[in-house]
């Protein structure tokens, strides 16, 4: 992420503890802004791009570090990606604090690590877990950890990244190569390296 990169983010709100956003007790940042509109949505007052607050991001990195029993960060919305400059340096500065960031985003993963969108790729890389898709209201679970609907997956996208250095790059290309496995979370998305 360079210099140039936002200070501020646009944000519809922020809960400072949450146990149901990401494992462990987590600061929980509502991105203002989502270009997905999906039918049934928990957040619809955060689609209008125009709505919500300007928020420092240094200010936001503040309240985390002020809360000594949060493990980490969420990123929701809106779109985190539609913003992705911000975000990304939120995510990056966040992860340096010693917080783990997990970022819940309407595109999927393979959207992602094949879009050229300026940040996106510097807030994947600063992403610990990813929960990736719309929300499908026809697939709806509420028995679901983390997720509101069976499209949606956890992605551990450290482990990913761990695994292969040219992940993002031959992920543009593996539209496949997803395998499913049963974990603590009921399902996660893993590449093959």
């Amino acid at each position: 992420m360079t210099d140039a990169a936002p200070m501020t983010v646009r944000l519809a709100g922020i809960v400072d503890e949450s146990v149901v956003d990401g494992p462990g007790v987590r600061l929980v940042v509502f991105a203002q802004g989502c270009p997905h509109r999906c039918e049934g949505c928990h957040n619809p007052h955060t689609w209008s791009f125009g709505g919500g607050m300007e928020v420092s991001i240094e200010e936001t990195l503040l309240r985390a570090e002020a809360n000594p029993i949060l493990s980490g960060i969420t990123l929701s919305g809106g779109e985190p990606f539609a913003q992705a400059p911000g975000f990304a340096r939120l995510a990056q500065e966040a992860y340096r604090r010693g917080l783990s960031v997990v970022t819940y985003t309407g595109y999927t993963w393979e959207q992602l690590v094949s879009s050229s969108a300026p940040g996106v790729r510097d807030l994947l890389l600063a992403t610990d877990v990813l929960i990736d898709g719309p929300f499908m209201q026809a697939f709806a679970d509420p028995g679901l950890a983390y997720r509101g609907s069976l499209n949606q997956r956890i992605i551990r996208v450290r482990n990913r990244l761990e695994a292969s250095a040219s992940l993002l790059t031959r992920a543009r290309t593996c539209g496949s190569c997803d395998k499913w496995w049963s974990g603590p979370h009921r399902a996660a998305a893993q590449v093959s390296p």
